[in-house]
C-alpha cells in the first residue's frame, strides 16, 4: 500500500511557518502581561505570559462513563475521565488567561481504548463508504485543539483508519519520527508553528514538535512493516529543533508519546529507547518544555537540565483518559530585539473538580447511546460468576477461560496441518483486576472488561526449555518475599520494579509453582506437562497475543519463534464468537489450579 502523504511537503515543510493562528487583540492586559521591569537603558521591559494546556492518552474517552460496568466512571481515588470534563477545564483556563493567550495540545493515544473508539473503528467504521466522523475528532475539534502527537495505539487499526481520522481533525497530527520506510521522509507533519501576539502587538512564535514511539515498529508490525519506520526520539529531536529555531521559533514545545524512565519494554530489539522524553530534554538543546505521554503516570512537573545548554527543560505528564489537564505557564521577555523565555512552570488540574461540558456530551449523545446498546447485547450465559480480583496471585477461572478459548481456537486452526500433533499451551494476562463475568446473562461489555486491549491471536512454536525461561521471566513480577513469618499481603507482592499487570503472563496447559522466596530467575519449580516433568527438548505451540509475540514486554524467545498461525480478529471478538457459538460458559470445562505461589515450597495462599 502506498502511503497517502496528503501533499505533506507542500503543507508542512515548505509552509510550516505559516500554519500559525491567533493574535491577542482585545485580551485584557492583566491576563496577558506579567510585571515589567527596567531594561538596560531604563526602558520598561515587555513581558508576555501565555499558557499551553496538554492532555495525553485519552484512549477514546469522551464521556465520564465506564462501558464495561455500564455506569459512570469511578475508581478508588474518585477520578473522572473524558474529553467532556477536559472541555470544562479548558474553558475555565481560557476565560482566566484569555483564549488567545492559550494553546491546547495532546501527546497521543487517542483513537483506541474504549468501546466507543472500537465501535467506530470496527463495528461502524469511519473508513466505510458512508462512514461517520470519528467521535474523538468531533470532540477535539469542538474543544479547539491546536495539535496532537501520534501515539502508538493510533496504529492499532491500521493506516487507513488513522488517515481517515487525520482527515477529520481540524488540527494536525504530528510525528516527526514517523517516516516513509523507503524515502525516510516524514509521513506525517513533524511540527506546527503557532503565533500568539502580545498586547503591544509583537508576535510570539511557539513551535510544537510531535514525536511518537519507536515501539510501533514492533507492536504494530503487521500494519506498518515496509510502509513506515520510526527512528529514535532523541535523534529526530536533534534534527528538528535547530530547524524550528532557525525558522523563528521563540518557544519550542515537544509533544512526546514516550515516558520519562529511559527504559524500553522491548529490550534490545530496537536501537531506540521507548521511554525517552527525559533523554530528549537532557540531550537536545533548544527545548523549553515537553508534554509527555505513554506511561500512564501523573507527573505535574519535572525539571531536567540540558547537558549542553545548562538550561532547565520542564516536563509534565497528565494522568490518562482525561483525568488531568496539564498547564504550562510560560513568560517570555523582549530582550535585544527578540523574545527570550524568562520562566516555565507546569501543574495539573483534576477533571473530577468540574462538570461535563454539555456542549460536548450533547454533540455525541447519539453515538454514546449506540455504543451502550451495542455493549449490552446478550451473547450467552455463564453457569457461575468469574472474577479477576485475585487473578494476579491465584490461578482463577477467569484467566483459565481466556487461555482455554485461545487454545481451542488455535487447535481448530492447526487441524490437518504439520503442527496439528503438537500440544497447545496458552498465555493469558490479568488486564483488569475489576473484570468479572457474571452468573447468568453474558454481554459484550463483560467480554470487553475481561479483554480491554485490541490484541490479536497468534500461534508460535517453543521448546520446553524456552517455556521454562518464559515463565521465569514472567515471575519477575513478584516481590521477593522471605519464607516463614505471617501471611502475605496480596497487594504488596506483585508489580515488582514497576512491572504492570499486563506484563505478567500465566501459561495454561502446564502446571508449575512460583517460589517468591527465591530471587528472580530461579523461581519456577515442579514444572510439569501431562503429569510428567517438562521435557526441555519437547516442542509446543503457544497461543499468544500479538503484543507479546511481537516483543511487547521483552519476554524471551517468543518474538523470534516460528509463527504457525495468526488471525487479524481481536481476541476479544474471538472470545465473543466462542460464547455465541457455545451459548454457555461452564467453568467446570476449563477451571483448574495449575499454578500457585509458594515460599520454600509452602503455598502462600
Amino acid at each position: 500500500m502506498s502511503l497517502d502523504r496528503r501533499k505533506f511537503l507542500g503543507r508542512s515543510v515548505v509552509t510550516g511557518a505559516g500554519v500559525a493562528l491567533s493574535g491577542a487583540a482585545g485580551v485584557p492586559a492583566a491576563q496577558a502581561v506579567a510585571a515589567r521591569g527596567p531594561g538596560r537603558h531604563g526602558h520598561r521591559r515587555e513581558r508576555y505570559a501565555f499558557t499551553v494546556m496538554g492532555t495525553t492518552d485519552l484512549h477514546g474517552s469522551v464521556f465520564n462513563w465506564d462501558y464495561a460496568t455500564d455506569a459512570e466512571f469511578d475508581d478508588a481515588a474518585h477520578n473522572d475521565v473524558g474529553l467532556a470534563k477536559i472541555s470544562t477545564l479548558v474553558d475555565g483556563v481560557r476565560r482566566e488567561k484569555g483564549r488567545r493567550n492559550t494553546l491546547l495540545i495532546d501527546a497521543g493515544d487517542t483513537i483506541q481504548g474504549t468501546q466507543l473508539a472500537y465501535y467506530y473503528a470496527k463495528v461502524d467504521p469511519i473508513t466505510g463508504p458512508n462512514g461517520p466522523v470519528h467521535p474523538m475528532a468531533r470532540a477535539m475539534n469542538a474543544i479547539g485543539y491546536d495539535a496532537a502527537a501520534l501515539g502508538n495505539h493510533e496504529f492499532n487499526y491500521g493506516i487507513p483508519v488513522l488517515r481517515k481520522f487525520e482527515e477529520s481533525c481540524d488540527f494536525p497530527l504530528l510525528g516527526a519520527n514517523a517516516v516513509d520506510a523507503k524515502s525516510l521522509r516524514p509521513a506525517f507533519r513533524p511540527y506546527v508553528l503557532k503565533r500568539l501576539r502580545s498586547p503591544r502587538g509583537r508576535e510570539v512564535t511557539v513551535a510544537v514538535l510531535g514525536l511518537t514511539n519507536p515501539g510501533i515498529a514492533i507492536w504494530d508490525k503487521a500494519h506498518v512493516q515496509g510502509k513506515l519506520a520510526f527512528p529514535g526520539l532523541v535523534e529526530q529531536a536533534a534534527k528538528w529543533v535547530p530547524k524550528l529555531r532557525s525558522m523563528g521559533a521563540d518557544v519550542v514545545f515537544v509533544a512526546a508519546h514516550s515516558g520519562m524512565s529511559g527504559t524500553s519494554s522491548y529490550g534490545d530489539q530496537l536501537p531506540y529507547v521507548e521511554n525517552a522524553a527525559a533523554l530528549v530534554a537532557e540531550q537536545v538543546p533548544g527545548i523549553d518544555a515537553i508534554l509527555v505521554g505513554h506511561a500512564h503516570v501523573e507527573v505535574p512537573e519535572r525539571r531536567v537540565v540540558n547537558k549542553e545548554s545548562g538550561r532547565e527543560v520542564v516536563l509534565s505528564e497528565p494522568l490518562k483518559w482525561g483525568q488531568r489537564l496539564t498547564l504550562f505557564d510560560v513568560v517570555v521577555e523582549w530582550r535585544r530585539g527578540r523574545w527570550e523565555v524568562g520562566s516555565v512552570g507546569s501543574r495539573v488540574l483534576n477533571s473530577n473538580a468540574v462538570a461535563e461540558d454539555a456542549r460536548i456530551t450533547g454533540l455525541l449523545r447519539a453515538e454514546h447511546r449506540k455504543v451502550v446498546a451495542y455493549v449490552n447485547r446478550v451473547i450467552g450465559r455463564s453457569k457461575a460468576e468469574m472474577t479477576a480480583a485475585e487473578a494476579a496471585v491465584k490461578d482463577t477461572p477467569v484467566l483459565d477461560f481466556i487461555a482455554f478459548v485461545q487454545a481451542e481456537v488455535v487447535r481448530k486452526a492447526l487441524a490437518g496441518s504439520a503442527h496439528a500433533s503438537l500440544p497447545v499451551l496458552s498465555q493469558a494476562s490479568c488486564f483488569s483486576r475489576t473484570a468479572k463475568v457474571p452468573e447468568g446473562d453474558v454481554t459484550i461489555r463483560s467480554m470487553a472488561a475481561l479483554y480491554p486491549f485490541d490484541n490479536t491471536l497468534e500461534a508460535r512454536v517453543l521448546t520446553g526449555a524456552q517455556v521454562r525461561e518464559y515463565l521465569e521471566f514472567s515471575a519477575r513480577y513478584y516481590v521477593q518475599t522471605a519464607a516463614g513469618g505471617g501471611p502475605v499481603d496480596p497487594s504488596k507482592v506483585t508489580n515488582a520494579e514497576g512491572t504492570p499487570d499486563y506484563n505478567y503472563d500465566v501459561v495454561s496447559g502446564v502446571s508449575y509453582e512460583i517460589d517468591i522466596a527465591k530471587p528472580a530467575g530461579r523461581r519456577i519449580g515442579k514444572l510439569m506437562f501431562d503429569g510428567k516433568p517438562l521435557d526441555d527438548a519437547a516442542r509446543f505451540v503457544l497461543a499468544v497475543n500479538n503484543y507479546r509475540a511481537s516483543g511487547g514486554g521483552n519476554f524471551p524467545h517468543v518474538a523470534a519463534a516460528e509463527q504457525v498461525w495468526s488471525t487479524s480478529d481481536e481476541i476479544r471478538n474471538v472470545i465473543i464468537g466462542w460464547v455465541q457459538e457455545s451459548g454457555q460458559i461452564d467453568p467446570a470445562q476449563f477451571a483448574a489450579v495449575d499454578w500457585k505461589l509458594t515460599r520454600d515450597g509452602v503455598p502462600v495462599f
